[in-house]
Parts: structure tokens; sequence; C-alpha cells
């Protein structure tokens, strides 16, 4: 069993999909809250129950999401919103990760203390390239905005990434409740978003069926999907997705913890392979979740059966579908094959 987790753990790793917001140590969030004599509900001894997934919680989206209505509460300073981005690239970096495509949702790190949206995502490129450098991992980062929240911030947030394409960010992210909210009213911003030289990727097929992902491909017209898994209920949206090539930022931990399948040991991942879909294997809130790639990357192997040689195919896939300009997608491609040896 040690030698299976050592491969895992040495294998180089591409990550497409990791929320900042559910990438915080637990151990950090009780020094801030000790420093800042935060008021923690059971004291803070009880802080990991509230901002991680235990294992005998049940899969339900309301309780995995109640876990970012306490992480809002930490980010009081410039400094916290600093440290926590160096750690969670650091994190990364000690998980053999080469290329991290970090996502932060700019209002979520603004709120505790109202903080200027622009300063917010100043404050996290500077820290994510800073501590790229100092670990050795290639990071850039995706803005994110939420479907229930207004157009209006949609649109300040993407305006805002878009002024900061030098600084690392390079795609802008729409999540939140697909089932709830249409992704219409933000189809404009999207396409401007676009234009300005953003890339794109939505959540979809996750929270609702695969219209919502047929949605993202024809309304947004989108090179990714987050998550996507409930495309299999739908042939044509799946043929169109596989036409399209668009690549599925799959999180196998966080679907099972949230509800959206009933046991690890049926996710699709394997059916959309199969089904000729262009999927990548991600962790989307490895602390939440208490998981990290590595552990994503053994699940869908030794759990889903997807073997070594195919997963080494995922991790191409996925630093083929990534942002990055070409030739440093072509470098970062060309590198990852050597080792890999494919």
């Amino acid at each position: 069993m040690d030698n299976l987790l050592n491969f895992y753990k040495t294998l180089p790793k591409v990550e497409l999909h990791r929320h900042l917001e559910g990438s915080l140590r637990l151990d950090t969030l009780q020094e801030i809250a000790r420093l800042h004599r935060m008021r923690i509900p059971g004291g803070r001894g009880a802080l990991g129950r509230l901002v991680q997934v235990q294992q005998r919680d049940p899969g339900n989206h309301d309780h995995f999401l109640a876990k970012f209505s306490t992480l809002r509460k930490f980010f009081l300073s410039p400094e916290i919103i600093q440290r926590v981005t160096r750690e969670a690239v650091q994190d990364a970096a000690r998980d053999n990760v080469r290329y991290l495509e970090l996502r932060f949702t700019p209002r979520a790190l603004s709120l505790a203390r109202d903080f200027p949206l622009g300063e917010v995502m100043d404050w996290v490129c500077e820290s994510a390239q800073q501590a790229a450098r100092e670990y050795g991992i290639l990071v850039r980062l995706i803005a994110s905005v939420n479907r229930h929240e207004s157009p209006s911030l949609a649109e300040q947030v993407a305006c805002l990434a878009a002024a900061r394409i030098t600084a690392g960010i390079l795609g802008l992210d729409l999540a939140g409740n697909e089932a709830g909210y249409s992704a219409e009213p933000f189809a404009g911003i999207i396409k401007e978003a676009y234009q300005s030289g953003l890339k794109l990727t939505v959540h979809a097929g996750e929270w609702s069926g695969a219209d919502s992902v047929g949605e993202a491909l024809l309304c947004l017209n989108v090179d990714r999907i987050g998550h996507g898994v409930r495309i299999i209920e739908d042939p044509r949206i799946l043929s169109l997705a596989r036409e399209r090539g668009a690549a599925f930022e799959v999180c196998v931990t966080s679907n099972f913890q949230t509800g959206v399948i009933p046991a690890r040991e049926v996710h699709p991942v394997m059916s959309m392979v199969r089904a000729g879909l262009n999927v990548t294997v991600c962790t989307d809130n490895p602390s939440i979740s208490q998981a990290t790639l590595s552990d994503e990357y053994r699940r869908v192997c030794e759990d889903l059966e997807m073997g070594s040689t195919l997963l080494k195919e995922r991790i191409l896939s996925a630093a083929r579908a990534g942002f990055l300009p070409e030739a440093e997608r072509e470098k970062l491609v060309a590198g990852l094959q050597r080792e890999l040896g494919l």
C-alpha cells in the first residue's frame, strides 16, 4: 500500500479546478481564530467539523456549502489573504503539482472587511506568483463569480480580471447553483470577458442535469466545464461535448460529499471517458474534502479502475486544456510527456 501511495504522490500533476477558499489549512484557521479572538461555535476544538467534511458526514450539498459560510469569516486582513494564498500554492507543490490553476472568488474574500475587489485580486496575484517562484511550481489564476449574485458584480469582476491578465489571471469562472439560476443573464458578460482575453470555465452538470452543460456550451460557448458529471443523462448533449472537445474538470470526492453521486464507487468518470469525453481529474476543495490530488488519482485508479496509463493520459489532457498561452502550454505538455513516458 505504501508503494502505491508513493506512486501517486510522485506523479507529476496538473490541477485545473481548485478553489482557494476551500484550500485553507486547519492549523492556520485555528491560529487566526486565536489571534483575532474569533468566537467559534463549540469552541476552537470544533472548528474542524465546521470547515471540513468528516468521514461519517452525509453527502449533502447544503452541508458542504455551509463550510464556506464559516470560512469567509476568516479573511480579516490583506496579510491573511496573502498567507492562505501562499500556503495553497505550497500545498500543491508538496503534492507534486507542476501546473496549478487556482480559482478564487474576490467577493468571498472581500466580505469580512468589505475590501475593494481590485485590491483583493492584487493581493492574491502577488502572493500566488511569489509563492510559485519560491516553491518551483507554475501557477495561474481564475477569477470566479456566482450565478446567485448580480450580473453587475460579475461584470465588475470580469473587468478587473481582464486588467490583470499580465499579473496571472487567465480565466473567468461562473460558479454557483445552476439548478436555481440560469447562465443566460451572464452571457453578454462572458462574451465580453472572452473578447478581452480571458479564458472561460463554467460549473455545470453538478447541481442540475445535463441541460446546464448544454447551456454552458451553446449559450456561453465555453472551453471547459467544472464537474459536468450529469452529462451522461443526455446522449445528445454528450455528443455535442465530445464533438466540441470540451474539457471536464471532474472532482470525484467532492461529487460524493455534495450528494451528486450516492457513493464514490459509482462515480461516472469512467463512463465519461469511455464515451470519448475529455476528462481531467481535480480536487475542487482539498481542505474541505480532506483530499489531495494524489488521493484523487489513487481513487480513480483503485476504486474506479481507471488504470495508471489512462491516468497519465488524463494528466496530459489537463495540461493541454490549461489556459496557458500556446507556447507555455506546449512546453508544459512536452515536459510532462517525458516524465510520464508517453
